[in-house]
């Protein structure tokens, strides 16, 4: 698998990879993709812990996306 060719500055894609970096080693992360592992095994899904990991990490950054987005409503307000 090849890396992804992205025009963003170098310094950009650093503050990411930290941040998800930060997420994956948090508590709540950990939970979450254990929790997901455990549903996935009981679903017979293959991968059980590739798409768990996928899944929790997607839903950390989907919150963040939404509480961002929520920030910048009420900033208008």
């Amino acid at each position: 698998m090849g890396v992804p060719k992205f025009d963003f500055p170098e310094e950009e894609i650093k503050k990411w990879l930290n941040y998800i970096a930060l997420i994956c080693l948090s508590d709540e992360f950990q939970s979450l993709k254990k929790e997901l592992e455990a549903i996935y095994v009981r679903s017979d899904i293959e991968d059980v812990r590739l798409h768990a990991f996928q899944d929790a990490l997607y839903a950390f950054l989907a919150q963040d996306e939404d509480d961002r987005s929520y920030q910048t409503v009420d900033d208008r307000y």
